[in-house]
């Protein structure tokens, strides 16, 4: 159901994307009425979160019902801790994915009737975000608060959709969307007038709009917070146990986490990214997930091949077919994620990422073995940078034939790059304006123990593509 504004977007940018959507192609197969109808979808779902709360279970260390049972155990005490003895009884409802063998999904209960009050606290959209997602509004995403707001009040938080509230605000005015009420933490003078920077939770969230559990610090060894597609990901690629295995743009280690799992800790995967904090976050979820079989390495991975003999090397760069398979989630636009009530990039921006992407694949193509697998993988919505991508490297790569993916559980590829309709079957494009209903009224509790059908489409955007290399 739609209860907040479509996603905004500078207006060359909403072009960019209409003519994407409505292409000569997608017009031919649908029709103008049905293309339109699919883009105003699009734009409405980007601002909401998806149906499911998806939760990577790490069976390499326990079983999934064992994982599912510790999990609820917890968050039913933790909800419990919110809602207090006067709201009766408290249920949690987590479950198994019909398909994918070590994914929970919890579903997100919402829109809820909440009561809006008089005392406001307004959070920057990245932060709003979070709180969709089932977050604490933790204190460096509050841009203001009432005049003498102290711990223990009760609130309501809106998040800023413009970016137009000023840090320390009393008062703010501007285009705003509700996202429940919550008791502060702290007070006001300890967010905006402290000497030292401000941390911790700073309204913990009572009455969300939409209810989906806090995972902060919940079984950090068993339950990964992941999007679907994500997990996915690690699935079509097929890691095998003793394979040398790349992931080019690893970070946070999602995906490089869920590999080295699919492998039984047997093997190697190497993981790479440039930004130095960002490769510590990777070995710190593979400490905490009991996986030694990762190495991480802050590097550029358009730089990744050296001109070395085939010999295996320690770190990088590394000599040309190095590697059984190669994970290329790339760095992309990001137009997919959701919630996003608001994107303020550019169009230059949004397209300064293909030439990137198309760097990364002649060093991912190079690395692979004759024989391995290249799985290529965005999580955006463009042409330019999913289907267009898989037309030039078909076009650019002889030795690469794309693949069929196990387990395909997302829609197939998006009409308007020339490819044919067997191409567009093997790839993985997950379309949450396909599956978008602006009528209904979100998961309700009697609909819980129903098989969760929208899981597979009420997702992020994303796309996958699973090459051969001959």
């Amino acid at each position: 159901m739609s209860v907040f504004p479509p996603i905004t977007l500078k207006p060359e940018v909403h072009s960019y994307l209409k003519h994407v959507f409505l292409n000569e192609e997608v017009l031919s197969a649908v029709g103008q009425g049905e293309a339109e109808q699919r883009f105003q979808k699009l734009l409405a779902c980007l601002s909401h979160p998806p149906a499911y709360t998806c939760v990577r279970a790490s069976t390499h260390l326990a079983s999934l019902e064992e994982i599912r049972l510790k999990l609820g155990d917890v968050l039913k005490k933790q909800l419990q801790q919110i809602c207090g003895p006067l709201n009766g009884h408290v249920s949690v409802t987590i479950l198994p994915h019909p398909q994918i063998p070590d994914v929970l999904l919890l579903p997100v209960i919402g829109p809820r009737p909440v009561t809006q009050l008089s005392s406001e606290v307004v959070v920057g959209s990245q932060c709003g975000s979070a709180v969709l997602r089932g977050a604490h509004v933790f204190a460096p995403g509050i841009l203001g608060t009432p005049k003498f707001m102290k711990p223990g009040d009760v609130v309501s938080v809106f998040s800023d959709l413009e970016g137009k509230c000023t840090r320390g605000a009393k008062d703010f005015e501007g285009k705003k969307v509700f996202l429940g009420n919550g008791v502060a933490e702290i007070d006001r003078s300890s967010i905006f007038c402290s000497d030292k920077p401000v941390k911790g939770v700073g309204i913990r969230m009572a009455e969300p709009l939409y209810q989906s559990p806090s995972f902060d610090g919940v079984l950090p060894h068993f339950a990964f917070l992941q999007n679907l597609p994500s997990v996915v990901v690690g699935h079509v690629l097929g890691p095998r146990p003793g394979e040398r295995i790349l992931d080019m743009c690893a970070a946070p280690g999602g995906k490089t986490c869920h590999i080295a799992a699919l492998m039984g800790g047997q093997g190697e995967v190497v993981a790479l990214d440039k930004i130095r904090s960002k490769v510590e976050r990777i070995r710190q979820n593979a400490q905490t997930l009991h996986l030694d079989c990762i190495k991480a390495y802050c590097f550029n991975s358009t730089q990744a091949v050296s001109n070395g003999s085939a010999e295996e090397s320690e770190g990088p760069p590394f000599p040309p077919e190095s590697f059984d398979r190669v994970l290329l989630d790339a760095p992309c636009s990001g137009l997919g994620q959701r919630p996003n009530m608001a994107c303020t990039w550019s169009l230059k921006e949004i397209r300064s990422y293909q030439p990137l992407q198309r760097k990364l694949f002649h060093a991912a193509v190079r690395l692979l073995k004759k024989g391995g697998v290249l799985l290529y993988s965005t999580c955006t919505v463009t042409l330019s940078e999913n289907e267009e991508q898989v037309a030039w490297a078909l076009n650019t790569f002889p030795c690469l034939t794309l693949q069929p993916q196990t387990p395909h559980v997302g829609a197939e590829g998006m009409l308007g790059a020339g490819l044919s309709a067997d191409h567009l079957g093997l790839l993985q494009r997950f379309s949450p304006e396909l599956g978008w209903d602006q009528g209904e009224d979100g998961v309700q509790q009697e609909s819980l123990t129903l098989l969760p059908s929208k899981a597979n489409t009420d997702t992020i955007g994303f796309f996958i593509a699973k090459f051969l290399k001959s």
